[in-house]
C-alpha cells in the first residue's frame, strides 16, 4: 500500500471512530411508511429522537426506536467508558431502502387476479456526536 493511501486510510479510520451505526434488514412494513417516522428524526439529538418515536403513533416508530437504541448501544460499544449525554450524539443519517416484495394474487372479477405487492424495506440509522 502506497504512502497517500495509508495517510487516507488512516484519516477515514479516524473519522469513524466517533459514528456507529445500526440496520434492520427485511423489515415487513412498506418503505414510504417507514420514510415518515425516518423524516422526523433524521437530523436530531439521540435523546429528543427517541422521545419523539416513542410518543409517535405509528407503528413503524416502534422498530425504528429499537433500531435507534442498537445504534446508541454500538456507539457505546465503541466509545468504551464514555456516556453518550456527554458528547452530545445525533442521528447525522436515517436511509430506508425497498427490499425483497412478496407477490400475491386476489380473485377480481370475471376470472381475473389482481398483483397485491407486499412491501418491505432496510433501515439503516448512523449516529455521530457533534463536536
Amino acid at each position: 500500500m502506497g504512502a497517500r493511501k495509508r495517510l487516507r486510510a488512516n484519516e477515514r479510520k479516524e473519522a469513524n471512530k466517533t459514528v456507529s451505526f445500526a440496520s434492520l434488514k427485511n423489515c415487513p412494513t412498506s418503505p414510504r411508511k417507514m420514510r415518515l417516522v425516518a423524516d422526523m428524526i433524521r437530523g436530531e439529538e439521540v435523546t429528543k429522537a427517541l422521545y419523539m418515536l416513542q410518543f409517535s403513533s405509528k407503528d413503524a416508530a416502534g422498530k425504528m426506536e429499537k433500531l435507534l437504541r442498537s445504534a446508541i448501544a454500538n456507539w457505546e460499544a465503541k466509545n468504551e467508558g464514555e456516556r453518550p449525554e456527554d458528547h452530545k450524539l445525533v442521528v447525522s443519517m436515517v436511509k430506508v431502502d425497498s427490499a425483497r416484495m412478496l407477490k400475491r394474487l386476489r380473485p377480481a372479477p370475471q376470472g381475473r387476479g389482481h398483483r397485491i405487492r407486499k412491501r418491505s424495506n432496510h433501515v439503516t440509522i448512523i449516529v455521530d456526536s457533534v463536536k
